[in-house]
């Protein structure tokens, strides 16, 4: 099929371009109005040049097709989760580790085959298992602390970011994960820019001291609006092409990219570490840069599912 053949693709593209292209007049208008310190400045313009790069690699793999897509997003998968036991520590417990990179693997697969089945099952399997693997070094001290990490780590990188890969199978599913990341990432900018504009009051002081509940607000009202407008033409036919619908999906992703935002703070301050990683300039880790996904893709996955289906009009059970 055509990567283009869907008019939202190409505006979304045509859209992404621009918004990389106007950026820096942005940030030049705003330094000579006072607006940026030399010091934002340069966080600014280091975090847009890697959104130079971050574009096309994200973009690219939808654009190529279905089992490109699933194949990124389970490296994302990979990867997040490397920064996470890395950071943790949680990578010395070999064994358990091993089972939960093994838990992402079937995951992946499981997007890949188109089989759902298999992909549901997975949790409740996988769990069990680290249940299981834990006991084996008979060693009960800590038995709960592992246990909880693992369980953690697996339901964050292998179900929660599954359900993103997991939309590859639609038929419709460039426009649609086009669409997500798109407003995912610019939910994250809105937020920014509405805080300091007026922003007053910490939304969660000890988790996250940048976040204002005026930031979140109007990333909530902003990221709603964008989403409706483009979601017109991605669901264009479909019950979810409704006003309701579209607003409540706007609503959903703002709401829960700002708790993955949150909870990986949270995972950070715990710690005692400002970034999982350093893997991206001016973004850090990342996990710092797409922990937004976390919980926008099992909230968009079951509503579209509940209402239109995924994937159910292509190919099941692929390789097998």
């Amino acid at each position: 099929m055509n990567a283009f053949a869907h008019p939202a693709t190409v505006g979304i593209c045509i859209f992404l371009a621009a918004l990389l292209a106007v950026t820096p007049v942005i940030f030049e208008i705003l330094q000579r109005c006072g607006r940026l310190t030399p010091a934002l400045r340069k966080e600014l313009n280091a975090r847009y040049f890697s959104w130079l790069v971050l574009v096309p690699l994200m973009v690219a793999p939808i654009l190529l097709g279905r089992l490109w897509t699933v194949a990124a997003l389970g490296l994302l998968s990979l990867f997040a989760y490397r920064e996470f036991a890395r950071a943790t520590g949680f990578f010395r417990h070999r064994a358990l580790s091993a089972t939960v990179v093994l838990g992402i693997a079937l995951m992946i697969f499981a997007m890949a085959d188109h089989w759902y089945g298999f992909f549901v099952a997975l949790p409740s399997l996988v769990v069990s298992a680290l249940v299981i693997v834990a006991i084996a070094g008979d060693e009960p001290k800590g038995y709960l602390q592992r246990v909880a990490l693992a369980v953690f780590a697996f339901a964050l990188f292998g179900v929660c970011l599954g359900h993103v890969g997991y939309l590859a199978n639609d038929g419709n599913f460039r426009p649609i994960l086009l669409l997500i990341l798109l407003c995912v990432e610019i939910n994250d900018v809105f937020a920014f820019c509405c805080g300091k504009l007026f922003g007053r009051r910490k939304l969660a002081p000890h988790t996250s001291p940048g976040k204002t509940w005026g930031g979140a607000l109007g990333a909530l009202v902003l990221t709603t609006a964008l989403f409706a407008a483009i979601g017109s033409s991605v669901f264009a036919g479909t019950v979810l092409a409704a006003p309701v619908h579209l607003l409540s999906m706007g609503v959903l992703l703002s709401f829960t990219g700002q708790l993955g935002d949150l909870v990986i703070s949270s995972v950070k301050r715990d710690l005692g570490i400002k970034d999982m990683a350093a893997t991206i300039p001016g973004h850090g880790g990342l996990l710092d840069r797409f922990d937004s996904l976390l919980f926008v893709g099992p909230a968009l996955f079951h509503y579209i599912g509940y209402f239109v289906g995924v994937g159910l009009d292509q190919p099941a059970r692929v390789f097998f």
